[in-house]
């Protein structure tokens, strides 16, 4: 397994600047065989120089040992191998030490003065030496004048140019192998990180359909079983004073529940089911925005098959009439069609707002108020405070919180605006402004 960066770091086991002991056991090998071939050419340096013997061998071992610390400093251990080039010292020093320069992170422009230097120390050297054996000789020489610059230039470029070759190519094989490492980390992190907002978007997605699963079943099946109770709450309170009246309440009652009941029984079927469809058997689980999309379409078609729309309005404030609420309603500007989203969110408005009334200021005087506008569509439903603080008791309505929420979610998505709160003399006020969006046609 590889490890690239701080991992890189954390795995150096090695003595010192070695990253590992294998490469430091390596260079104290290398620089004993540097010292020893560069002690045993100090013999005849240290003759040829006048010096004791003596003081050449130690000066060849000091100079072959620098190769101890080529990985630490390579350019002090190729300048070394310069100095001691005219002492025709330092072949496996000068070898290694271009190796490692060509094959470290320096600057190109470095690496090539300090090899060219190299090669013309060694060239220098390899035709004075070459002339010199030439000139001393007692034998004829075996080869012309005219070939020593080919084989000082020969000598030169031998020393010199492989190991710069391969240690070029050794350090950019080593940086593009990083380079791909640190490429495969980088896009490990990047794919976790797309996992985890993957799952971030898949999570805010879940929760964006179970709010639209529980805000459909809220607005469609609320409101009906709201009237229920409080036709309920009537019926107790008539039926003895006025037996036909409760009569009808209860008749109420029922066709509200069985109305109730089929809008749930196809939601849930809906749940149930990959296709929506009752009496369908359990197929395999499908996403849930799906479910979301196909609830919300049942939710739809529990109240009327194409939506509920505004057409549908007169009825909704009859069946609080016939609660026994008083409601007035008007309608401002010409009637037209709009696009299905726009016509079900005003609808579910007034819906949820009448069945506030219904929980929390039962028997107060309601208006309801819709306006058509050139470019958008207003609706308000206010009522005044209640004849009774706790006229609401009676029916004891449960309240979730959930309404008023789910009305602004609704409004807030096409892009309206909502606004709900208490009025000055004690009652309540819902208002929403949806623009008209497409218009799909004229009455």
């Amino acid at each position: 397994m590889t490890t690239t960066g701080d991992d890189r770091t954390t795995a150096m086991t090695g003595p010192w600047w070695w990253g590992r002991w294998r490469s430091a056991l390596l260079d104290a090998a290398l620089a004993v065989v540097s010292a020893a071939e560069c002690g045993a050419e100090g013999v005849e340096f240290a003759r040829d120089a006048g010096l004791p013997t003596a003081v050449g061998v130690g000066f060849g071992v000091l100079a072959g040992a620098a190769l101890l610390f080529r990985r630490r400093w390579p350019i002090a251990v190729v300048l070394i191998s310069i100095a001691i080039t005219p002492a025709q010292m330092g072949v496996l020093l000068t070898v290694v030490g271009l190796y490692t320069l060509a094959a470290s992170e320096l600057p190109r422009r470095i690496i090539g003065a300090l090899a060219g230097m190299s090669m013309v120390g060694t060239l220098i050297v390899a035709l004075v030496r070459t002339s010199q054996d030439m000139a001393n000789g007692g034998n004829p020489p075996a080869i012309g004048s005219e070939f020593v610059p080919f084989f000082a230039v020969t000598a030169a470029v031998g020393v010199t140019a492989p190991p710069v070759l391969l240690g070029l190519y050794v350090g950019a094989r080593r940086r593009l192998m990083e380079g791909m490492r640190e490429r495969a980390d980088s896009l490990e992190r990047e794919l976790q990180l797309l996992a985890e907002r993957a799952e971030e978007r898949a999570e805010w997605a879940r929760n964006e359909e179970r709010t639209r699963i529980a805000r459909e079943m809220h607005d469609v099946v609320a409101h009906r079983v709201s009237l229920m109770v409080v036709h309920a709450a009537a019926v107790q309170a008539v039926a003895r004073k006025d037996p036909e009246k409760a009569v009808k309440n209860a008749a109420l009652v029922g066709d509200m529940g069985r109305q109730a009941l089929t809008e749930l029984r196809e939601m849930l079927g809906v749940l149930r089911t990959s296709d929506g469809t009752k009496g369908a058997k359990p197929a395999e689980p499908v996403p849930l925005a799906a479910v979301g999309h196909a609830a919300a379409a049942a939710a739809s078609r529990a109240v009327d098959e194409d939506g509920p729309s505004l057409a549908e309005l007169d009825e909704l404030v009859g069946q609080s009439r016939a609660a026994g609420m008083a409601v007035d309603l008007s309608v401002e500007g010409e009637a037209r069609d709009y696009a299905a989203d726009v016509e079900q969110t005003a609808y579910r408005v007034v819906q949820e707002a009448l069945t506030n009334v219904h929980k929390h200021a039962a028997g107060a005087k309601t208006y309801v108020r819709l306006a058509h506008r050139s470019s958008e569509i207003a609706m308000q439903v206010e009522n005044e405070p209640p004849p009774e603080p706790d006229g609401a008791s009676d029916a004891r309505l449960p309240s979730g919180g959930n309404g008023l929420v789910g009305m602004k979610e609704r409004v807030m998505a096409l892009g309206g605006v909502f606004v709900s709160g208490p009025t000055d003399g004690g009652g309540f006020r819902v208002s929403a402004v949806l623009p008209a969006g497409a218009v799909v046609g004229a009455p």
